[in-house]
């Protein structure tokens, strides 16, 4: 089974041993680890895998986006 969490001010996290990656043309992603990180912020250099870039990036704020809760952008420190 997989899990994909959500992060709060920081990427997907994706576990389980039965996920595959795939892009919008059918070509599979090589998943270089588990468990994998998929990026949030868009910023990564190594899409769709997080490499930290949201560390400086928008998802640096004290709110966050969850079930029951209406989406709000992060504000710039």
């Amino acid at each position: 089974m997989a899990t994909i969490k959500v992060m709060q001010n920081g990427p997907y996290l994706v576990q389980g041993d039965d996920v595959t990656a795939v892009d919008w043309n059918g070509a599979t992603y090589a998943i270089p680890k588990r468990p994998f990180a998929l990026c949030r912020c868009g910023g990564s250099t190594t899409k769709p895998f997080c490499d930290g870039t949201h560390i400086s990036k928008w998802l640096q704020s004290g709110r966050s986006s969850g079930p029951g809760q209406p989406r709000q952008p992060a504000t710039k420190p």
